[in-house]
């Protein structure tokens, strides 16, 4: 793992730290191959069951590193998107923790998130189309799914960035924080959901990302797919047999 990706064990989370502060945790291929590599270990781990991407430094991201660019480099993973996950989200639920900027590719591997915390003086900006490029890593297509439809044109085709306060009004950030309290506050977050049935949060998350590409009747069958097997599960069990014996579940992911 190069050491310009931080990865740390806390119990169940994952933490992924991009840790360039000096670039502004620009992505470069070093950073686009660890961040692949990390997320993997987040889905192939029987130990961990939610992961939290923030950076280091103050900031998240300011997007691609444009030197890197220049030498031939990118932070994009063939058939997986920017650092793996745009195209290709981890399985399992990833939260971002916000500090400073989420800028360009920044923002868009908050895209790949499920849940966001954010620091209130954060902030956020898709600024492509002020150089005449495309926001084609994600968020294009992504944010206005995300967040209404006018507000996310207003972001694409303004390229102007939006404070924290305006994105946790717009449904972009689930929870605001003091300065230098997201990472904090994502913990606490991630904490929450892994206290719950993996198996379920996994497939949940599945089948919420999934449907918006479902007819609504193809989603019913869908659905049933992906719920049978944790129905069928030992954690399925557990958890009734905890509920009726009054004490807390002991999950195994299986």
């Amino acid at each position: 793992m190069s050491d310009e990706v931080l990865v740390e064990r806390r119990g169940a989370v994952q933490v992924i730290t991009i840790n360039r502060p000096q670039a502004k945790n620009a992505l470069n291929e070093s950073v686009g191959k660890a961040v692949a590599a990390a997320v993997d270990e987040l889905d192939e781990s029987d130990e961990l069951w939610v992961g939290v991407l923030t950076g280091a430094g103050g900031t998240f991201s300011a997007g691609m590193d444009l030197k890197g660019f220049l030498r031939g480099e990118s932070p994009s993973i063939e058939g997986r998107g920017l650092c793996g996950i745009t195209q290709t989200p981890p399985r399992k639920p990833l939260i971002g923790a916000v500090e400073g900027w989420a800028l360009a590719g920044g923002f868009e591997l908050l895209l790949a998130c499920d849940l966001v915390v954010a620091a209130r003086t954060a902030r956020f900006g898709v600024p492509e189309v002020k150089r005449s490029l495309v926001a084609g890593a994600g968020a294009a297509m992504l944010l206005p799914r995300r967040v209404p439809f006018a507000i996310a044109l207003e972001m694409l085709l303004t390229g102007e960035p939006f404070g924290a306060e305006r994105a946790a009004e717009v449904g972009l950030v689930n929870r605001l924080t003091d300065d230098g309290g997201a990472l904090d506050g994502a913990l606490e977050l991630a904490a929450t959901v892994a206290a719950n049935g993996p198996l379920a949060v996994a497939a949940t998350k599945q089948i919420a990302r999934a449907s918006a590409d479902w007819t609504l009747d193809e989603g019913w069958a869908r659905q049933s797919e992906v719920m049978k097997p944790v129905f069928g599960s030992e954690d399925a069990r557990e958890g009734a047999t905890a509920f009726a014996e009054k004490r807390a579940p002991v999950w195994k992911g299986r």
